[in-house]
């Protein structure tokens, strides 16, 4: 399958001049070397405007999204308007704009200063995405390019691509590989099926609704009760009971192993939103991943997650399969996060001291 590039460039006459005619140039060469060149296809647009970047991604549908000109850290990228002169789009106009390409894309990179608080946004769609994480000089900028090209048409994967591009600053004496910051989640099998499922969506919700049609829809969970609450719904009802449980200590949590195995049973729910259920969980491990992981943002991103996860069809049959994992993972978490173990109908037994 053929990638295509789309690569748009802005350098308002109001701003400094950079060479970005050489990077366009340097990345054509690039992958003009590469043994498979035939896989990649390039597209450029000059002098950029706000409104020409949706353009371009609705008439091109690109792989890789290649931005080349002036950041503005947190306010947004420089593009130009009608008499080539700077105009702003902001970070959360970038990042809605992103979603709404997120089947299409695979990997943004933004070749500006400042640029990591629009990869970060933009990140919350697109599952690789880089940025600069402050000033980059035009030479600096240039030879990442090259790098990273040079590893695509050599088929590497988009982190390594990122290496190398990083590497090629490194090779040249310039103190700026730092610079250079990278996004990025890795897909599982589940995903990658749940995502071509989530392309036939309209037709899946209908068969699904169809057949659900002909079921009776109540629920229920056995188990001593704490607490319930009642649900209705297509003149149906659910009776939820709440489970007491205990909570292990945190120390004996495999925190990796407990998000992947919540990955695995979620991403096989029936579910239009299976891609945004893959990002958060992503988004939970790669802060677990982290020296010094913030349990409060791992917290955040399952909560978004099984926000997704309890619209899907069939998420209640594998409520049973949920429960020992959750349990561990909140246990990990910590008493601000028990809250989450309502969404698996359970809630902590009364007088239960958390272990050490």
């Amino acid at each position: 399958m053929v990638k295509k590039i789309l690569i748009v460039s802005a350098n308002p006459k109001d701003t400094n001049k950079l060479r970005l005619d050489e990077e366009a140039r340097e990345i054509q060469a690039a992958l003009k070397r590469a043994n498979n060149r035939d896989e990649f296809e390039i597209v450029t647009y000059w002098a950029i405007r706000v409104e020409d970047l949706p353009r371009a991604l609705l008439d091109h549908k690109p792989t890789i999204v290649h931005f080349s000109g002036h950041g503005s850290n947190s306010t947004g990228l420089v593009l130009e308007n009608n008499s080539g002169e700077t105009q702003l789009i902001s970070t959360e106009a970038l990042a809605r704009l992103f979603k709404s390409f997120q089947q299409e894309v695979e990997c943004v990179l933004l070749n500006a200063c400042y640029s990591e608080t629009q990869a970060k946004s933009i990140h919350e769609h697109i599952d690789c995405v880089m940025g600069m994480s402050q000033a980059i000089g035009d030479h600096a900028a240039i030879k990442f390019a090259v790098g990273f090209y040079d590893a695509l048409g050599a088929g590497k994967p988009y982190e390594v691509c990122f290496e190398l591009g990083c590497a090629s600053i490194d090779l040249e004496g310039i103190p700026e590989s730092a610079t250079p910051v990278i996004k990025i989640r890795q897909r599982s099998s589940v995903s990658r099926r749940q995502a071509n499922d989530d392309m036939s969506g309209d037709r899946l919700g209908r068969s699904e609704d169809e057949h659900l049609g002909t079921q009776n829809r109540s629920v229920s969970v056995g188990g001593s009760v704490t607490g319930s609450a009642i649900t209705t719904g297509d003149n149906n009802v659910t009776s939820v009971q709440y489970q007491p449980t205990s909570l292990p200590a945190p120390s004996s949590v495999d925190m990796l192993e407990e998000l992947n195995a919540l990955r695995e049973i979620l991403l096989n729910l029936s579910s239009p939103d299976g891609r945004k259920i893959d990002n958060a969980i992503a988004d939970a491990i790669d802060e677990i991943n982290k020296p010094q992981p913030d349990k409060n943002e791992v917290g955040k991103a399952l909560d978004r997650a099984f926000d997704y996860a309890q619209k899907a069809v069939g998420f209640a049959s594998a409520i049973e399969k949920l429960q020992p994992h959750l349990t561990k993972t909140v246990a990990w978490l910590g008493e601000s996060w028990h809250k989450l173990l309502s969404i698996v109908h359970l809630t902590i037994h009364q007088g239960f001291k958390v272990p050490n």
